[in-house]
């Protein structure tokens, strides 16, 4: 090997070693799909399974049966392999948005008020809304169709318009809003020809009015002023997110899910202006609440370090275009430190509460919220709309998994940006690049066009669907001649982490999690393929069993065998890339030799630039590059290597030029794919050769 120059001193290679720990964080592996929930199109880093579960879900309930998406089950196996991060981009069809808190009332008092409304025209069709939700007469009560607060009229005879004393009564009192605060001063009577309601209460009713609609007349009343404290927004989109229904006895919610939210305000404080929010998960009761965050001691004060968008955040993500260019806006001042919701507005802000004596200001305690419950509603987006989406071996051209190939046009193109988005290897399960898929073929072209750009990832590219033979796979393989992708054949039959049900995956569902495991064991360089590396450990069994012929017809066309064996089980055996020429880079071992390489050496070089182009320069980057190709050589990923980086390539020409030039040379580690042994028998009392 051609030695490099040696930095003066051993020290300074020891400092090379902490700069390479402190380099940006790179996404192991990016994959794109549907998801049950989550921010859409946003690529999102997930750490662990559990993380992706929490952000993305994992079941959906579709004609009546329960589904995983092949993104999920993809996760999950990447994780369980030892993967460490992985880039999610969700794809849905159609229009999404994010769910909106209920009202979180302030203290505002409301004032004394009453209402009689004329009965003597009254007919089984009236009805009876509280702040627009409205209560029909049901023989002798009158009975909520929609409302998670149930309030009822209740009288001793089955004529409205008898002379009777009404009581109002509030189910599940300690957890509604906002009339919690006492069930005595809401009262009710009938008289023959009337209807009083009378509310004395000091605080509760907070501006809620109530109308009663009897034929064409309509009567209103209430008090006090209509107030929001603040609007909280989930992260996730899609009508998953709406928690809002009913709520029976103890206070579950008929539409709260493990996948939905509701909040909690407690502890408020006029004196200090502070207060407690709660984020509770969708389906839990008021006797076992499940809390997923808690925050405290917020305020609405702008100025205090408490400030609710300060600690919870404001930000959102959106998705913007510039001719052919698409990247994320961040939107808001604060980021999000919640994992599941930002505060999208404040609406009664109480700059500097208290005043030079300590004391709240009068005008600013009425805003603070208190203590009540309320769900998430108003998203829009389903999942779920027709009976009809294919899923697992079912999908075909015009549906996959309930998407057309057109709804991954914008995530592959916002992926392509390199600066924004780290990632060594991309998996978009569901999409086929076969002629049978035509419709899939053209964003998939576009895909692998953004990676190639790229130069700094490749893409495990499914090219048969279910049921396809070899000649199937062999032309679709054949059309393609790139280093930055790769092959496999057949499908997989595992079982759904999610459903426990077995189910049929394309191979790009699992390879990303043999890719991570050989990464845990070895190192990106060293090939993800063999009885050591390549065994599919959750596979149940592949879809066709292949023999050393069709392993040849396949390895021929650079298509990689899934092949079965009796003492490894599903094992992936081969790691060539798509690339026709015979050169190094037709092994996916090399061509991941090549990002690692070119990704380490770019960040130290993205260091240097407005640098002096001098000799200190070039020598800051040589003991950072030289001492890191040692290391890949010794963990068996070269076998030699050269970097220059002076005089003869940065002539005098070149650094007027302000151009700082290297040169890097590199030998890669061949793997070895074809093993001969020669077994030589010779006679007793022969010498064995040398």
């Amino acid at each position: 090997m051609n030695e490099t120059l040696v930095s003066p001193g051993v020290l300074t290679i020891e400092n090379d070693q902490s700069l390479i720990s402190q380099l940006p964080i790179q996404a192991g592996a990016a994959v794109v799909g549907p998801t049950v929930k989550g921010p859409v199109g946003i690529p999102t880093l997930c750490t662990t399974y559990s993380d992706y579960s929490n952000k993305f879900g994992s079941t959906f309930i579709s004609g009546g049966r329960e589904f995983s998406y092949f993104t999920s089950i993809s996760a999950y196996n990447y994780f369980e392999q030892g993967g460490g991060s992985l880039l999610v981009t969700r794809v849905v069809s159609g229009t999404f948005s994010s769910a909106t808190s209920s009202i979180i009332p302030t203290s505002i008092a409301a004032t004394d008020a009453s209402a009689t409304v004329d009965m003597s025209s009254f007919h089984p069709s009236g009805s009876f809304s509280v702040n627009g939700i409205t209560l029909f007469v049901t023989g002798s009560s009158i009975v909520p169709t929609n409302t998670s607060e149930i309030i009822y009229f209740t009288s001793g005879s089955t004529a409205a318009n008898t002379a009777i004393t009404a009581s109002i009564v509030f189910n599940n009192s300690s957890s509604v809003a906002p009339y919690s605060s006492s069930l005595s001063s809401m009262s009710a009577s009938f008289s023959s020809t009337n209807l009083i309601i009378t509310y004395t209460g000091s605080n509760g009713l907070v501006g809620n009015t109530f109308t009663y609609v009897s034929g064409s007349t309509t009567y209103t009343f209430g008090g006090g002023t209509n107030t929001e404290a603040f609007i909280l927004e989930t992260l996730s989109e899609g009508v998953i997110m709406n928690s809002t229904g009913s709520q029976n006895s103890i206070g579950m919610l008929s539409n709260g899910t493990a996948d939905n939210l509701r909040w909690e305000i407690q502890s408020p404080n006029t004196q200090s202006g502070t207060f407690s929010l709660l984020i509770r998960q969708g389906n839990d009761t008021r006797l076992a609440p499940s809390i997923l965050e808690t925050y405290t001691n917020l305020s609405l004060d702008p100025m205090s370090p408490n400030y609710i968008e300060r600690i919870i955040g404001n930000s959102k993500e959106e998705i913007k275009v510039d001719g052919s260019d698409y990247y994320v806006q961040d939107v808001g001042e604060y980021p999000n430190n919640s994992r599941y919701v930002r505060v999208k507005s404040v609406l009664t802000p109480t700059p500097i509460y208290l005043d030079n004596n300590g004391s709240p200001k009068a005008e600013y305690t009425s805003s603070i919220p208190y203590n009540s419950t309320g769900e998430f509603g108003s998203a829009l987006g389903e999942i779920t709309s027709s009976a009809d989406n294919k899923y697992y071996n079912n999908i075909s051209n015009t549906n996959s998994q309930g998407l057309v190939a057109a709804n991954y046009s914008i995530s592959f193109n916002l992926l392509s940006n390199k600066d924004s988005y780290q990632y060594n290897f991309i998996s978009v399960p569901g999409l086929i690049d076969n002629t049978s898929f035509s419709s899939h073929t053209g964003v998939l072209s576009t895909l692998i066009s953004n990676i190639q750009n790229r130069g700094d990832s490749m893409v495990i590219l499914d090219t048969a669907n279910y049921g396809d033979g070899v000649s199937s796979v062999v032309t679709a393989a054949t059309s393609r001649d790139t280093s930055y992708a790769a092959t496999y054949y057949p499908w997989i039959l595992t079982v759904d982490p999610n459903t426990g049900q077995s189910v049929w995956v394309p191979p790009s569902t699992m390879i990303p999690a043999v890719y991570a495991f050989n990464d845990a064991v070895a190192d990106p360089w060293i090939a993800p393929a063999g009885i050591n590396r390549g065994i599919i450990g959750t596979a149940v069994k592949a879809e066709r069993f292949l023999g050393k012929n069709t392993r040849d017809t396949l390895y021929q066309a650079n298509v990689n065998p899934i092949a079965t064996f009796q003492s490894s089980g599903v094992t992936v055996f081969g790691q060539k890339t798509l690339q026709t020429k015979p050169t190094a880079l037709d092994r996916i071992n090399v061509r991941r030799l090549l990002i690692e390489l070119k990704s380490y050496i770019t960040q130290v070089a993205d260091t240097l630039v407005f640098e002096p182009n001098n000799v200190t320069t070039r020598n800051n980057f040589l003991s950072q590059v030289n001492p890191y190709l040692q290391t890949v050589q010794d963990r068996q990923g070269l076998t030699s290597f050269n970097v220059v980086m002076d005089e003869t390539n940065n002539t005098p020409t070149v650094v007027d030029n302000n151009e700082l030039v290297g040169a890097i040379y590199i030998q890669p580690t061949r793997t070895a794919e074809f093993i001969i042994l020669d077994f030589n028998i010779l006679p007793t009392g022969a010498t064995f050769p040398s």
